[in-house]
């Protein structure tokens, strides 16, 4: 059911935490994998360098630039020949509380946050789809958060971005499907991972497991496990599906 030899998956943000676990899961299943990263090229080198098999290769831009995201998808398909999965992963947190922000940063955080939170997913999924409709095949899976249900006070561009991303991935699911292209989004809440680091170690990290009554948040590979699944071929009428993967911290029905 996990074998993905021969397919070739795109990875944005594929240097740290979700996206690097996403890409050696995939590449453990025989898939060559295309890393996607901004500026940390010496990470993605070494996350490449992790992978089994070969054929991996890096893929640098800035997603919140469009005429970078086409030139990215352009080179991806020289290098690769084809893009089977596609796993928008790459995101960006910045902390903008209201009552704490002036108004030049509540602007700038908000155009930042949505243009690559929101807008890079949306414009490497049309780049992506428009290859993906030419051989009628595809999966598009889109890593958006528990905050786009559950809000996140002092963040709220980004559950905004995380919200819109959900309704984009549902929408994108509907037109797709004639085209046998399935498209998904999975909601963690806390993830172990780089960028949550800092709040896990601090004096509030044990108040953030205990969300959970597993008492823990995710691990990056438990997310990755998840995304396997949904790219493989027995969960093609999943399609439409927004899965939680936070550990009964928030519940929706």
């Amino acid at each position: 059911m996990f074998d993905f030899e021969g397919k070739t998956i795109l990875v944005t943000g594929g240097s740290r935490g979700i996206g690097q676990a996403v890409a050696q899961v995939f590449a453990h299943h025989g898939a060559r994998v295309a890393i996607h990263y901004h500026q940390q090229r010496e990470a993605a080198k070494q996350v490449r360098a992790s992978l089994p098999g070969s054929g991996h290769c890096l893929i640098q831009a800035d997603l919140s630039n469009p005429v970078a995201v086409e030139q990215m998808i352009s080179f991806t398909l020289t290098v690769c020949g084809q893009i089977d999965i596609l796993v928008n992963n790459a995101g960006i947190y910045l902390e903008h509380p209201l009552d704490q922000t002036d108004y030049q940063g509540w602007t700038d955080i908000w155009q930042r946050t949505v243009n690559v939170n929101l807008l890079g997913a949306v414009n490497v999924s049309y780049c992506v789809a428009q290859h993906m409709i030419s051989r009628r095949q595809g999966r598009i899976i889109n890593i958006t958060s528990r905050g786009a249900f559950r809000g996140e006070p002092t963040a709220t561009a980004y559950a905004a971005s995380k919200a819109g991303l959900n309704a984009f991935s549902q929408s994108l699911a509907q037109h797709l499907a004639p085209y046998n292209i399935a498209v998904t989004a999975v909601a963690p809440g806390w993830v172990e991972t780089d960028m949550s680091r800092k709040a896990l170690d601090s004096p509030a990290g044990d108040a953030i497991r205990q969300q959970s009554p597993l008492n823990r948040v995710a691990r990056p590979e438990e997310v990755a496990q998840t995304v396997l699944f949904l790219a493989s071929e027995p969960a093609t009428f999943l399609t439409g599906t927004i899965v939680d993967v936070n550990g009964a911290s928030y519940l929706r029905s």
